[in-house]
């Protein structure tokens, strides 16, 4: 007679994948998987949800224990997938929130596989041909952003604010050698925009440079640094003893979809190198994790235009590579796959220019005795994290070999072209106007007024005149409610899912300006569903009036 526990895990071993080859069991792990997809398949309507909106109970949650007993497989599965009631489809053509695009299937496949066999990117020792793939999608890339791929290195990390990190990290070891071993003893700072990440606090915070010390350089009604000012404040913080930790250029806002100028961020960095006998070069860290991918049109033929797109999405696809194309006078780049490059969570690679630059950040052999005995590849010799999952890259490596060049232009120029007409049709109506008019992405600030506002004047007084300063709290308000309203509609299955921005520029008096956000990267995305964002902001407004004349 066995113990008790040895029929456990007899019952058990049932439900992992096997090692060695069974195909009735193998059949089962495939049939298991295709009835949680059949489930969520059943889940689906014409709504941008799953299911439906569910109220989200937290206090129950919190009374949840694990029982003494194991549950069934079917029990389960069926468990995880109720979690998914109530999920906005990303994919679906109405939904227009942030930057989060859907994956395709290669990219889930790409994430899936590892997760069954769990390589981790600790060593070549642990990943094997995994660690192969994260250093051929650190070449491709590199190779796409303009990189010498035989001289960058890169590494997948836990998000875009992990290759900030990097990058800063470096920059801060560069400006102040030491600091890893005897920790921070001079002032630093980061530069970068007024309308770059929050991530940028985030890392300063973390790497103990300290929140006071990133310094915001004022930006262009373009959304673009103004590099006059970048120069006149580093020149201040130089002359002052204080050291540059990194200047940080973003390459694509996740409000305007605002790029900096990385040819002048450079220029300016060497100036100062030179004025003040700097024994270090400032580390230019690019955060390009939503622009990057339109580095595929870095080699573009726009006036043969084989693709044919518009004449409109031409220019604006010209406009952001104008810029792009810069990105090889960075020291660093980051890059999210899971935002432009249609992969799942989380899949975001940090290149460094010159592979010389992680010596910075290496650990010595002798931190790590039980690692890194065998092969070549030990990213785990200078990676923050020890563990890291071989999902990031198999994912990104399934959608560059999936699309190739053109196949990102397409998406990439179809969800630009959808934008543009939603702009159109907002511009084309007295109660909406576009207030990032000069932007060439996928993304569309726009403000909705009450009926008897003159729109084409307002957000000129609103940004201008302090007297203003009253009516523009009121049109905040209503922006809000009008957000409020469409989300309500969006969780009923009704409309159009979008976001809101609490503060997409601040007046010249020092009042945050609020705007509604469609961020198109639905491939499914038509004209049809454009409309759609126009119909439920009627019915919104409808709602409000409504709501107006009951209270009056």
């Amino acid at each position: 007679m066995s113990a008790p526990y040895l029929d456990l895990v007899m019952s058990l071993r049932q439900g992992f994948p096997q090692p060695v080859s069974d195909r009735v069991h193998d059949a089962y792990f495939v049939f298991s998987f295709l009835r949680a997809l059949d489930q969520l398949d059943g889940m689906k309507s014409v709504t941008p949800l799953l299911g439906k909106a569910e109220t989200l109970d937290y206090d129950a949650a919190k009374r949840s224990q694990v029982a003494d007993g194991p549950l069934p497989l079917e029990q389960v599965t069926q468990t995880l997938v109720e979690h998914l009631s109530g999920m906005f489809i990303w994919g679906h053509p109405r939904a227009q929130i942030n930057v989060i695009p859907p994956p395709t299937i290669a990219s889930i496949i790409g994430g899936l596989l590892p997760s069954i066999y769990n390589p981790n990117l600790v060593s070549e020792e642990s990943s094997r041909q995994v660690a192969v793939a994260e250093v051929e999608v650190s070449s491709m890339t590199a190779d796409l952003v303009g990189y010498n791929p035989s001289q960058s290195a890169g590494l997948f990390t836990f998000g875009g604010t992990g290759t900030l990190l990097y990058g800063v990290k470096l920059g801060l070891e560069k400006a102040c050698p030491g600091t890893a071993q005897h920790g921070a003893r001079e002032r630093a700072v980061i530069f970068c925009s007024e309308r770059a990440h929050y991530a940028c606090l985030t890392v300063a915070n973390w790497l103990g440079i300290g929140r006071e010390n990133v310094i915001q350089i004022p930006c262009s009604p373009e959304n673009e640094m103004r590099t006059c000012l970048l120069e006149s404040m580093a020149r201040d913080v130089l002359k002052d003893g204080g050291k540059i930790a990194a200047i940080v250029a973003t390459m694509g806002t996740t409000d305007h979809f605002g790029l900096d100028d990385l040819k002048s961020i450079h220029e300016i960095r060497d100036r100062l190198v030179d004025e003040f006998h700097l024994d270090y070069h400032p580390h230019i860290h690019a955060d390009a994790v939503i622009g990057w991918a339109w580095s595929v049109f870095n080699d573009y033929n726009f006036d043969a235009n084989p693709l044919g797109f518009r004449h409109r999405t031409v220019r604006a696809l010209a406009g952001t590579r104008r810029r792009i194309r810069q990105l090889p006078l960075a020291d660093s780049v980051g890059i999210d796959f899971h935002k432009t490059g249609f992969t799942p969570y989380v899949s975001s690679l940090f290149l460094v220019k010159n592979s010389i630059d992680l010596e910075l950040i290496t650990r010595k052999q002798s931190d790590t005795p039980y690692l890194f005995h065998d092969g070549h590849y030990h990213p785990g010799r200078y990676t923050l994290e020890t563990s890291r999952s071989g999902s990031a890259p198999m994912s990104a490596l399934a959608n560059l070999r999936l699309f190739g060049k053109d196949g990102l232009r397409a998406l990439l120029g179809h969800v630009v072209a959808m934008a543009e007409v939603l702009r159109e049709q907002l511009e084309g109506h007295a109660s909406t106007t576009v207030v990032n008019r000069g932007n060439f992405g996928p993304v569309t600030l726009f403000r909705v007024y009450p009926d008897g506002v003159d729109t084409f004047g307002v957000t000129e007084r609103e940004q201008k005149d302090a007297s203003y300063r009253d009516q523009l709290r009121i049109h905040n308000e209503y922006n809000r409610r009008i957000y409020q309203v469409v989300q309500a509609d969006a969780l009923h299955g009704d409309g159009v899912v979008i976001s809101l921005t609490d503060c997409y520029r601040e007046t010249d008096y020092g009042e945050p300006m609020v705007a509604l956000k469609s961020y198109l990267l639905s491939p499914f995305a038509e004209e049809q569903y454009i409309n759609a964002v126009l119909e439920s902001l009627w019915k919104a407004r409808a709602t409000i009036a409504a709501e107006s004349v009951k209270t009056n």
